[in-house]
């Protein structure tokens, strides 16, 4: 396996919006791979495809029960709310609070492109929508809650 250069702030890249994926084969799993490699390395418990520089829809997470990797992922229900501090491996030090919602579920494929429904709440729930927030082009920064 091998790691890969996450792209920081301020990069063109982490604000666009990624492309479906069509094609479940090999370099899509190599990606996926590359990507846990990566988060791992770096510490996280989350980190999507436009981090690493390639613009389609995937993201992967790990929040303490296992890695899951989400491709063409769609928020399909939100409840509650939670105020809670974020960073993300693009933005390194720097921490937010933001709102999220306390749970999700998620509609998705698995890297063969079978059918995955994933639900998160508290920390899971953050780092789904923090993830697929990437997918579109939005960073944490953007959700931050302003200061009084």
């Amino acid at each position: 396996m091998a790691t890969r250069n996450i792209l920081k702030y301020g990069d063109p890249a982490l604000k666009k919006i990624s492309r479906t994926v069509l094609n479940f084969d090999e370099r899509l799993a190599q990606t996926l791979d590359d990507m846990r490699d990566t988060m791992y390395e770096a510490e996280g418990c989350g980190l999507a495809a436009p981090q690493i520089g390639v613009l389609r829809r995937y993201c992967i997470i790990d929040v303490g029960d296992g890695i899951i990797e989400l491709v063409n992922p769609v928020i399909i229900e939100k409840e509650g709310v939670q105020y809670e501090s974020e960073g993300c491996l693009s933005v390194p030090g720097n921490y937010k609070t933001t709102k999220r919602p306390m749970k999700v579920k998620v509609r998705a494929q698995d890297r063969h492109g079978n059918k995955i429904i994933v639900e998160g709440e508290g920390l899971k729930a953050r780092a789904l929508c923090h993830e697929i927030d990437h997918l579109d082009g939005i960073l944490f920064l953007d959700r931050a809650i302003k200061e009084q």
